[in-house]
């Protein structure tokens, strides 16, 4: 099967061009659980599928690295507009991607007709706590309490497509990110698991955050958790609508558009290299090219 490794602010996944290769989809979790592995895979925080669509440009088909399905990625899909352009598959500048349902606009930034960003129109945030869902009263679930590991926290809840949970900490730097990430992701207020954005607020244009995903664990970036933070920032009065998230692999611009309710995500995509793997033998655990 050959493959393509690429990545946006570090975060990083493996794309396989589903025209092509043709793989039953009830071996995907067990293929994707195998690419993913760091030490006796490809190495990456999940899989993507691009596929053809009848509702829009193309089809981004996303697994979490654990071989769980994940509704939508905004690193991922600025990857997939590069990887389409790059390779002749489209030859517009503006076209659509759709995930799980939902159809998300490109916009490239191109240098030498090779994509070097990606603006992406995110759609709108969802708040309504059923819609996210997180188990919460009322019409949101902003800046409401959660104990975790023994301790309150207060977090924001939003939905981009996926449910992120966001915490407003005072440093982020020292967060034992791989004990408190896993008690957020399986807590009981959030039925399908949770994205959580630990986030420290720099200034009102400015702020830092570290993310764990649901599936996968601490990554370089996240795109959706970017646009929730966004949100979350501008709904407890913390920052402008427009603000630059400082994530450990780089960082994005999110531009909440209010009276329109839309979210706009500016950031890289990065071509890593290409490979081809016997999968034969990866499921096996005996690959050796």
């Amino acid at each position: 099967m050959k493959f393509t490794k690429m990545e946006g602010c570090g975060n990083d996944y493996i794309y396989v061009d589903g025209a092509k290769e043709k793989l039953r989809p009830e071996d995907k979790p067990e293929i994707v659980r195998k690419l993913s592995d760091r030490h006796f895979g490809v190495g990456g925080d999940g899989v993507i599928f691009i596929n053809p669509s009848h509702e829009a440009d193309f089809e981004m088909e996303m697994y979490n690295a654990d071989g769980s399905r994940s509704e939508m990625c905004g690193n991922g899909i600025r990857c997939v507009a590069k990887y389409v352009y790059d390779r002749g598959m489209i030859k517009k500048e503006r076209f659509s991607i759709i995930s799980a349902g939902q159809i998300r606009q490109m916009e490239l930034v191109t240098e030498n007709q090779k994509v070097s960003a990606v603006k992406v129109n995110m759609g709108a945030p969802q708040l309504v706590p059923a819609q996210i869902p997180v188990l919460a009263q009322g019409e949101r679930a902003v800046n409401i309490p959660i104990e975790v590991l023994g301790k309150e926290y207060r977090v924001t809840c939003v939905s981009m497509g996926n449910p992120h949970a966001v915490v407003f900490m005072d440093d982020v730097e020292d967060l034992p990110i791989e004990t408190i990430g896993p008690a957020f992701e399986h807590h009981p207020l959030f039925p399908r698991r949770v994205n959580a954005e630990f986030v420290k607020v720099l200034d009102q244009d400015t702020v830092r955050m570290r993310v764990w995903e649901r599936g996968t664990g601490e990554t370089l970036a996240c795109g959706t958790g970017s646009c929730a933070t966004a949100v979350a920032c501008v709904l407890n009065g913390l920052t402008k609508e427009r603000v630059t998230v400082k994530l450990n692999g780089g960082e994005l611009e999110i531009f909440w558009d209010r009276e329109a309710d839309l979210i706009y995500m500016t950031g890289p995509a990065t071509h890593v290299f290409d490979g081809e793997i016997s999968l034969e033998k990866l499921l096996e655990g005996k690959v050796d090219e």
